[in-house]
């Protein structure tokens, strides 16, 4: 066994890996760019190397830095996590010359995957299912019917040069495929200037359900069960599960041995994962093979027991896997939501920053140890006070949960959300939140397109359901009045003048367009000592017990018997004397105020924000990378005056009405914070 190795990797992923080496008794080091100097992965590693500044490509990319660093600190071994150089096969040769040994698959198995084309002929060759189809230039619609006929409708027509919609049609019969072939000839022909054309099978209500293998060098390859991952945006993965809600024992079954005979096929060793299209009739397509530990990892651990990291590095070192097919277990239900640096009600744009305050739900499962579970579990690389940097991609957890199945598991991960706190940059969860309670989730009732569907005029916060959103008025209540309590309590008032608690309020919800709600509560029973209360909201009462204290972020307790977990703090960015709740990804801002108080509050004039329409505005946290225009200038709705740079992304900005530049305010080169004016018209 190795006595020490190298993480060609950051962030949680490399985290993940240090943890089971410290269990297996391996020391680590951890490679760091220059803005990852005071991350979380360097300091958990036993040593670490700096290899150059906080551009990828000049620091994670660099193979030659991460072999001197190996050579540097005596590693035996590289363990590249996934992305970055995870499926490079040059790297891996690389490694392998210098006589370090490369935790993941041979060169040779990486290239025979990297491959698309290669890959698809290599899995056919393997007898693994491929998506039928004729990828040479069709001449005639007769023959587009034959083909069509050959592979079975439904088939998907298209234009080689195709994209944005405009060359594709679906035909479900001869009719179809004959004047579809025609006219996506002559769509491509008018919009491209190239008329190929060629067929595939369409997989209707398409999920996106992998394999997860493990191989060793003596030539045994195991599947250990599948994930679904078929909840993406724009082909990211979202929230992935194991097992899948849908495909049956023989299906599972048919998808594993394919797998394992096209690992087989490449001589493969290693983590390795193979993606599959599986269709509404559960047909299924090979997709690609991922050469790498998969980001999802966590849920197949879950399932199945088995330490992943720990497999890797004991194949690696040339150990046999220490089980067979038939010992594989599948118990319970696994979650993982990817917890990303994004704003959801602002498309999504990366948020950088520092964490002013990152506090994960409390954890009952850990890396490593597959032991303990049927509980939470939280994979990071940041902490509590780190900075989040633009240079790499956005997520910055995983919050994974174990259920005894899927309806526990979705409970599970609604109440991790809940306890999750994460200040100082905006998080996707209240987009998770939404996602997990949408009926047809939690139904199973889901394939590739649910959020493009259901979400596809962008996320707002009306989106996010809330089976009760008096509780969060109830809770409140409540908080405020345990406040006043604690107000009355306070020895040396004033004669006359001293604080009454009261059991009568009026909560203030707040809105942006002055439109605010107003509803009487009426506090009663409260026991200061145990911390209960029954709140009345209209006709619902809720009988509220929390032990939390004031100061605590996040409250805890049980309303009406049933547990919960929200999160409730002083102040706002629009109020100072706000309370904001939240819970099951709702926010609401209130102001818990006497009956007297509100009735006053309705009389005060709403005051507009400000008119920023003049302004083209930074929508997030970023570098400014090029200013498109100059004053004086005449700008045209719709031209280009900025570019953004956040996390791996460009985002060009547009002007929204014609005008002229009247001041450039920020300059090439400069952060910008949300909202900063960067240009504005006259």
């Amino acid at each position: 066994m190795f006595k020490k190795i190298l993480i060609a990797n950051r962030g949680e992923i490399a985290c993940r890996v240090i943890v089971t080496a410290r269990k297996m008794g391996i020391k680590t080091v951890a490679v760091y760019s220059d803005a990852d100097k005071e991350a979380r992965h360097v300091a958990l590693a036993d040593e670490a190397v700096n290899i150059g500044p906080a551009p990828s490509r000049e620091s994670y990319l660099l193979a030659d830095k991460i072999i001197a660093a190996c050579k540097q600190t005596g590693a035996q071994a590289v363990h590249p996590g996934y992305g970055f150089l995870s499926e490079n096969a040059g790297f891996a040769k690389r490694v392998e010359e210098e006589g370090i040994v490369f935790i993941g698959p041979k060169h040779y198995s990486i290239a025979a995957m990297g491959d698309k084309i290669e890959s698809k002929k290599l899995a056919g060759a393997a007898g693994v299912n491929c998506i039928p189809g004729v990828n040479d230039a069709i001449e005639t619609a007769e023959r587009a019917v034959e083909i069509a006929q050959g592979i079975g409708y439904p088939v998907m027509i298209k234009a080689s040069a195709g994209g944005g919609g405009k060359g594709l049609r679906v035909a479900f019969d001869d009719k179809e495929a004959f004047e579809g072939f025609t006219s996506c000839r002559n769509e491509a022909r008018n919009s491209f200037g190239d008329d190929r054309v060629f067929i595939e099978k369409f997989v209707e209500e398409p999920r996106h359900i992998e394999i997860q293998l493990i191989g060793d060098s003596q030539g045994n390859v195991l599947y250990l069960n599948e994930r679904e991952c078929s909840i993406q945006r724009r082909h990211q993965k979202v929230i992935e599960e194991a097992p899948s809600p849908f495909i049956s024992e023989a299906t599972r079954k048919a998808m594993g041995e394919q797998a394992v005979a096209l690992a087989k096929a490449v001589k493969y060793q290693s983590a390795g994962t193979v993606e599959f299209v599986v269709g509404k009739d559960q047909s299924f397509y090979f997709l690609e093979m991922n050469t790498r530990l998969q980001v999802e990892h966590p849920v197949t651990e879950a399932i199945t027991g088995l330490d992943l990291v720990e497999l890797m590095i004991r194949v690696a070192a040339g150990e046999p896997l220490p089980l067979a097919q038939k010992d594989v277990q599948r118990n319970g239900w696994a979650m993982e939501c990817r917890i990303n640096a994004e704003d959801p009600f602002r498309n999504f744009l990366p948020s950088t920053g520092r964490l002013v305050r990152f506090a994960p739900p409390t954890q009952t499962m850990f890396q490593s140890n597959t032991a303990e579970l049927l509980g939470v579990r939280v994979d990071t690389g940041v902490q509590d006070g780190g900075e989040i940097p633009m240079f790499y991609d956005s997520m910055i957890a995983k919050l994974i949960v174990h259920g005894t199945d899927r309806l526990d598991a979705i409970a599970k991960m609604r109440e991790a959300l809940n306890g999750f706190v994460i200040r100082g940059i905006s998080s996707n969860i209240p987009f998770q939140a939404a996602l997990l309670a949408h009926p047809k989730f939690v139904a199973g009732d889901f394939n590739t397109g649910f959020i493009a569907e259901n979400y596809g005029k962008g996320f707002r916060a009306e989106d996010v359901p809330h089976d009760d959103s008096d509780f969060l008025v109830a809770l409140a209540a409540f908080v405020r009045r345990k406040s006043r309590e604690r107000a009355a309590g306070l020895s040396g008032q004033l004669p006359g003048y001293a604080v009454k608690a009261g059991k009568d309020y009026a909560v203030i919800t707040l809105a942006a367009d002055g439109q605010h709600d107003y509803a009487a509560v009426h506090v009663d029973e409260f026991v200061g000592e145990t911390g209960s209360a029954t709140v009345k909201v209209g006709v619902s009462s809720y009988k509220i017990h929390s032990d939390s204290r004031l100061n605590d972020i996040c409250i805890s307790g049980t309303v009406n018997g049933q547990p919960f977990t929200a999160q409730v703090e002083r102040g706002s960015p629009k109020n100072p004397l706000a309370l904001t709740i939240q819970h099951n990804g709702r926010k609401i801002e209130v102001l818990v105020v006497s009956p007297r108080m509100a009735e006053l509050h309705r009389l005060m004039p709403h005051k507009m924000p400000p008119d920023m329409s003049r302004f083209v505005l930074s929508p997030m946290p970023g570098l400014l990378v090029d200013v498109a225009v100059q004053v004086g200038q005449k700008v045209q709705a719709g031209e280009r005056v900025a570019v953004i740079e956040a996390m791996k992304m460009e985002n060009v900005l547009f002007a929204a009405a014609d005008g002229v530049v009247s001041k450039v305010l920020a300059t090439k080169g400069e952060s910008l914070t949300v909202d900063q004016a960067i240009v504005e018209f006259v």
